[in-house]
């Protein structure tokens, strides 16, 4: 039996461009190719390292997908999402999630109030819901009648409210933060919401010549003002480029058996068996590759690579692997459990 090929040939990549090879799509992949250094260089003003953070952010911003970030205090993870909001013109939204927010101070509410020419009528008050980019500070702390506002806005990108449905504004992300500290006084997400997020990101600490460097920026009193880079227009129309990508037959198979083979009942791997009570869902593998599609965008290229898709497994995988409590016991983790999916992925 032939063993499958993840690479391809000159041939093959001309034959997969050709859907691509109109002029403005072409000068869309060029745009889309200078904005990861352009941002990463205006960003660099503001924020030290992270920039595989900064990557995984701008592939979900092309993709369309909603972000996780998992961190303890004090990595940027607010600044990082703020700043990009400003280089991209994005309308930015904040909310700090706390135990005694209600749905309705997310989405808004009807309100009653007096007619010009006398009566009431009820009149729809906009939540903070409605903007570009939404940061859900702590999301974790807020309970789950809360979390569930989100729901429907981040797989639907609307909002009902009083028997009325209401669009929000395109494009529409979340970018979610949880501290993985503390445990007091937080509610795990459901696993229907993690399912929504394209990635979960861990923040790391940085080095010390980074952190060498925040220190002597953060404490000298000087601003750094950020320049706007691209318009929503814009971004649009790239989101609208991403699923144009073409994606070889051979590579969504090696995605789909990656995906199927972190469900215990499916997979061939013992640590898989023993250690995860539920995999991911076929979710798991859209993402994956949407996600791939937009990263090869990123970095100039017309076809999708098995690189794309190793790159990207453990931020779509490791909130999607529910662990049993024997795996916790012998101390494996999501990421662990990744790799060793990965090391059965043929380069």
């Amino acid at each position: 039996m032939m063993k499958p090929r993840f690479y391809l040939t000159k041939n093959e990549k001309w034959a997969m461009n050709s859907d691509m090879n109109t002029t403005s799509e072409r000068m869309l992949l060029e745009k889309t190719a200078s904005i990861q250094q352009k941002i990463t260089q205006e960003l660099s003003g503001r924020i030290v390292g992270q920039h595989e953070v900064i990557e995984q952010l701008l592939i979900a911003l092309l993709a369309g997908g909603h972000v996780l970030l998992v961190g303890v205090p004090g990595l940027a993870k607010t600044l990082i999402i703020k700043t990009l909001a400003d280089a991209l013109s994005l309308q930015f939204g904040r909310i700090q999630f706390t135990p005694d927010l209600m749905p309705t101070d997310i989405t808004g509410t009807d309100i009653l109030e007096n007619k010009p020419g006398g009566g009431r009528e009820f009149r729809f008050i906009k939540g903070p819901l409605f903007c570009n980019l939404l940061l859900a500070d702590e999301l974790n702390r807020t309970p789950p009648k809360t979390q569930a506002a989100l729901l429907q806005a981040m797989q639907e990108t609307s909002v009902t409210a009083g028997g009325s449905t209401y669009e929000l504004p395109k494009p529409f992300l979340v970018f979610a933060t949880q501290n993985p500290i503390e445990q007091a006084g937080t509610y795990p997400l459901p696993e229907a919401q993690l399912d929504r997020f394209m990635f979960q990101v861990s923040v790391k600490y940085p080095s010390r010549d980074e952190e060498f460097a925040i220190v002597r920026q953060t404490t000298v009193g000087r601003e750094y003002p950020v320049s706007q880079l691209v318009s929503p227009k814009e971004i649009l129309e790239l989101q609208k480029l991403v699923p144009t990508v073409p994606c070889a037959d051979h590579i969504i198979g090696a995605t789909v058996d990656l995906v199927r083979r972190t469900r215990p009942e499916d997979s061939d791997m013992a640590q898989i068996r023993e250690n995860v009570s539920f995999g991911a869902g076929p979710r798991a593998a859209q993402m994956l590759v949407l996600a791939a599609k937009a990263r090869t965008l990123l970095h100039g290229r017309f076809a999708v690579d098995i690189e794309d898709i190793r790159a990207l497994t453990h931020s779509v995988l490791r909130h999607r692997l529910v662990l049993s409590f024997e795996a916790e016991a012998r101390g494996f983790s999501a990421d662990s459990l990744i790799d060793s999916l990965l090391s059965t992925v043929s380069p």
